[in-house]
């Protein structure tokens, strides 16, 4: 593991311990207060006594230390590669991040060393700096809590203009693309970054955000024939969802799925990549889509 809470922490406690002593004696409780900040809970039962009884010759008996200097933890060779690496992530733009130091670095890995074949290749435009603009200003108002005025395009080409407190940012891996969860006047809102065209505070009439919650999810229920382990790549496929599974016997399954409505062509789409594994039992206007959908890749030739 080259970053882990659990394999550092022990060591960030002791430099901590060891840097609140360099300062002068620190009472038992101080010392308890940096084991429970930086460890668990039953840390002290082991660090501390480890140090006092001197099995760590960090500590000496009158409670000071004979580390002179305030301990550092310089960064490893193989951390500032893997720094790098995610430096050259297209998306590290965003936050305006400046990764300094890391010219002569090799990289831990590049895109070239791996491939992902279930992402769609029409992500949002990182590069582009009007976009940079407005998800650092989103950024801003989310960390603030700035109201914005909102002008996007809607499913149908029009323009949509809204005014909203941006709460959250949500990345998908799959789709390639980020979301803002909003809350308004009437409901919450999810968009879509890449259709939002201009976005800038607004200083208008105020509201108070989160009064009105976003519409209720809808329910889909589907019915799974666990072959080429169906059930599981369902499961991980829809993992961040609310939902809950049966069994039916015979290697059959039915799943329930909590969604929203806004994100129902997004879902046809996820359900029709299994084929004929996975089967939409309810409701009728989701079924509908679904053949909706297949007649449209039927007309264009596609099987």
């Amino acid at each position: 593991m080259i970053f882990n809470e659990i394999y550092s922490a022990y060591y960030n406690t002791v430099a901590s311990i060891l840097g609140a002593l360099t300062s002068g004696k620190a009472s038992e409780r101080e010392l308890k207060d940096i084991v429970e900040k930086y460890a668990f809970g039953e840390s002290a039962l082991t660090i501390l006594p480890a140090l006092k009884e001197g099995r760590w010759q960090l500590m000496l008996p009158d409670g000071s230390t004979p580390i002179e200097h305030r301990p550092t933890m310089p960064m490893t060779l193989i951390e500032k590669r893997w720094l790098k690496a995610i430096s050259l992530d297209k998306r590290i733009k965003l936050f305006g991040i400046d990764l300094e130091g890391l010219e002569d670095i090799e990289p831990l890995f590049t895109s070239e060393d791996y491939r992902i074949y279930d992402k769609y290749s029409d992500g949002d435009p990182y590069d582009d700096e009007e976009y940079i603009k407005r998800f650092r200003t989103i950024l801003h108002a989310i960390r603030t809590g700035q109201a914005l005025k909102i002008e996007m395009t809607g499913r149908s080409g029009e323009t949509v203009f809204r005014r909203c407190i941006p709460t959250r940012l949500e990345y998908s891996e799959k789709d390639d693309k980020f979301r803002m969860h909003t809350s308004g006047k009437r409901y919450a809102y999810t968009m879509n970054l890449a259709k939002i065209t201009k976005c800038k505070p607004y200083f208008g009439e105020s509201f108070v955000p989160g009064i009105k919650t976003m519409p209720p999810p809808v329910s889909l229920t589907l019915e799974i024939t666990d072959e080429r382990n169906a059930l599981e790549r369902v499961m991980l496929h829809f993992a961040h969802f609310e939902k809950k599974a049966e069994s039916l016997g015979k290697r059959k399954y039915r799943l329930h799925i909590k969604y929203n409505e806004e994100d129902a062509t997004e879902m046809v789409i996820r359900i029709l990549s299994f084929g004929s594994l996975v089967r939409v039992v309810s409701p009728d206007s989701f079924i509908d889509l679904i053949r909706e959908k297949l007649k449209k890749q039927q007309n264009c030739g596609l099987k």
